[in-house]
C-alpha cells in the first residue's frame, strides 16, 4: 500500500466524502450517511438518504469533525467516524452499547473502505490515525463497538463497526459485552 494521509471531515473535503463508494447516491446502507448513531430511529427512518446526507452535512458546515478521510495521493479511499461518544447518543440508548461508566470517551462507530482497498490493513490505520486525533482533543480514552464475528461465518453486515481482532491488535481491551458477538473495547491513552 502507498503512503495514505487522514485528514478531517471538514466543509473544504465534503466532495471528497460524496466521492467514496460509500457515500455515493444512495448514501451507503440504508441511506446511513453516516447518521445511524446519531439521531433516533424514527428521524433516521423519515429522512431517508437525502435527509441523512444532508444532516450530516449541517454537522461538517457547523464545524464539528465526525471523523477523518483516508486519501491515497488525491483519492479518498477510507472513512472512520470518530468523535466524542456525547455526539452519538444512540449508543447512549442501547442496552448493548449503552457506556460503561461515567467516563469521557471519545467512539470509533463506522469505517468504509474503497473496494480497491480492502484487505489490505486499511482499517487498523484508520483506528491508529483515529487515535491519534482523538488524543490530539483531549480524549484520554477511546471506545471501538466492533463485531465479534464466529469463526465458520462469512462477511457480517455489521462489519461497518469494524472487527474485535482489528481493535485488539491496536491494543483496544475488552471492558464489557452485554451480547454475544457485541464487545464494547477501550483503549486508555497517556495524559
Amino acid at each position: 500500500m502507498t503512503p495514505l494521509t487522514f485528514h478531517p471531515l471538514t466543509p473544504a473535503r465534503w466532495a471528497d466524502f460524496e466521492a467514496l463508494a460509500h457515500f455515493g447516491p444512495s448514501g451507503a446502507i440504508r441511506g446511513c450517511w453516516c447518521m445511524w448513531w446519531r439521531i433516533k430511529r424514527k428521524e433516521f427512518e423519515a429522512n431517508h438518504s437525502a435527509g441523512n446526507k444532508a444532516a450530516m452535512q449541517a454537522i461538517v458546515e457547523a464545524g464539528d469533525v465526525p471523523g477523518l478521510l483516508a486519501y491515497d495521493g488525491d483519492s479518498p479511499v477510507g472513512w472512520i467516524s470518530v468523535a466524542p461518544r456525547a455526539d452519538f447518543p444512540v449508543l447512549g440508548r442501547s442496552p448493548i452499547l449503552k457506556p460503561v461508566d461515567d467516563q469521557p470517551v471519545w467512539s470509533i462507530v463506522c469505517f468504509f473502505i474503497h473496494k480497491a482497498y480492502r484487505g489490505q490493513g486499511l482499517t487498523a490505520r484508520l483506528i491508529e490515525a483515529a487515535v491519534d486525533y482523538a488524543a490530539a482533543h483531549g480524549a484520554t480514552i477511546v471506545e471501538g463497538y466492533p463485531i465479534a464475528p464466529r469463526p465458520d461465518e462469512g462477511p457480517h453486515i455489521y462489519s461497518f463497526t469494524g472487527f474485535l481482532s482489528t481493535f485488539q491488535a491496536a491494543g483496544f481491551v475488552e471492558v464489557a459485552r452485554r451480547s454475544e458477538r457485541r464487545p464494547i473495547m477501550r483503549l486508555h491513552l497517556p495524559r
